[in-house]
């Protein structure tokens, strides 16, 4: 990454360093150390400090840590389940008006970025009707019982989660539409039909629960990478999570920060790709005995 702190932190004051005062500061937030002790110091947890904030990095990550699962897992499960739903009835009604329509309009959400999405209801539900908070996860400097700071919270936390549902409830969809598709012309449906199952038992029980992995597989990934998934969508709405922790120590050059949001992200990859292994075995029984 070009630049250095050093140059960040003088960048936009009227401050000038002489060369050795540059030369001073930068041997004062340079760090020689070996490659073994770099990685004995990872694995006690112990990632550095901060350049800009002068905390520990691991300190910042788990402060910022409950504010970035609240708000991506809660919008990811909620578009998943959803998306899955609506598309499991789309395909049961395949060729219908309403079918068509949910599948148009879903094309059209999906190639709406999250920019777009997010200064849209920031414009229409903050700034215009005033309905909810503009940014952050909390209102500040005010005393609140315990029910009134949970409703302050979820007021703060709906324009963030409606615009990261609205993102990728399309996505989700469409895969689980073209699934259940794929799905309902087996053999096994067709069976299940011959025996005379109500509709509504091989509609779930049959082949939703065939259709399902696909979603699963994306809920994972997309989970996976939540902490560059929410970076748009915390910065418009200044929420205070690891989004935003990472895009304030890109801009000020806090190269010890970066570096422990995507080591954290990193395992966070690692740890969600080694879960999914183990919900599918519950899922499909098939992987269980694969070769």
């Amino acid at each position: 990454m070009p630049g250095d702190f050093v140059t960040a932190m003088f960048a936009s004051s009227h401050v000038t360093l002489s060369a050795n005062q540059e030369s001073e500061a930068r041997a004062y937030f340079q760090r020689e150390e070996g490659f073994g002790e770099y990685l004995l110091r990872l694995a006690r947890l112990d990632w550095g400090r901060s350049y800009a904030l002068f905390q520990p990095v691991s300190s910042l990550i788990l402060q910022a840590l409950p504010w970035t699962l609240m708000l991506a897992v809660g919008a990811h499960l909620l578009a998943s389940v959803c998306g899955f739903m609506i598309g499991v009835e789309a395909a049961w009604r395949r060729g219908t008006r309403v079918e068509k329509g949910l599948v148009g309009l879903m094309t059209m959400l999906e190639g709406v970025p999250e920019m777009a999405v997010g200064a849209l209801l920031l414009a229409i539900f903050a700034l215009q009707l005033h309905w909810l908070p503009t940014a952050g996860a909390q209102t500040p400097y005010v005393e609140l019982s315990l029910w009134e700071r949970l409703a302050d919270t979820a007021r703060h936390l709906a324009l963030p989660m409606a615009t990261l549902v609205i993102s990728y409830l399309p996505g989700n969809f469409l895969l689980a539409r073209n699934s259940m598709v794929m799905v309902l012309g087996e053999e096994f449906i067709l069976t299940a039909r011959a025996k005379g199952l109500p509709d509504r038992r091989v509609r779930y029980a049959h082949a939703a629960r065939n259709a399902l992995l696909p979603v699963v597989t994306r809920f994972g990934l997309r989970l996976a990478f939540m902490v560059t998934g929410v970076v748009v969508v915390e910065t418009i709405f200044s929420y205070p999570g690891l989004g935003t922790l990472l895009f304030n120590a890109i801009r000020s050059r806090d190269l010890p920060l970066i570096q422990g949001v995507v080591l954290f992200s990193s395992g966070a990859v690692l740890s969600v790709n080694l879960a999914l292994e183990l919900v599918y075995s519950r899922i499909d029984p098939r992987t269980r005995h694969a070769p």
